[in-house]
């Protein structure tokens, strides 16, 4: 099922999961989909990304989707924070 492929895509490979997770966050910024922005910045937070590489990829997220991405990119940072500062959080 879906969990079956959320695990094969989001695994160890040629990218690093944290990267595939801050990916799959800022899809979910382009897609203005808060369900998804929340369980990625999480699942980023876990794999060890930073605050920094996080607001790095919303940068590009933005760049690439205009307008709508700077609500989302932001809602996007502040759940990314969000997790951080509840045991996670690292930085550059």
């Amino acid at each position: 099922g879906f969990g079956a492929l959320s695990r094969a895509a989001l695994g160890a490979g040629a990218l690093e999961p944290k990267i595939k997770e801050l990916i799959a966050m800022v899809i979910g910024v382009v897609q203005g989909c808060d369900g998804c922005i929340a369980s990625h910045a999480r699942g980023a937070v876990r794999a060890g990304a930073t605050k920094e590489e996080a607001a790095e990829v919303i940068g590009v997220s933005i760049m690439m989707h205009g307008g709508p991405a700077t609500i989302y990119g932001a809602r996007a940072y502040d759940a990314f924070c969000e997790f951080a500062g509840a045991g996670g959080a690292q930085s550059a």
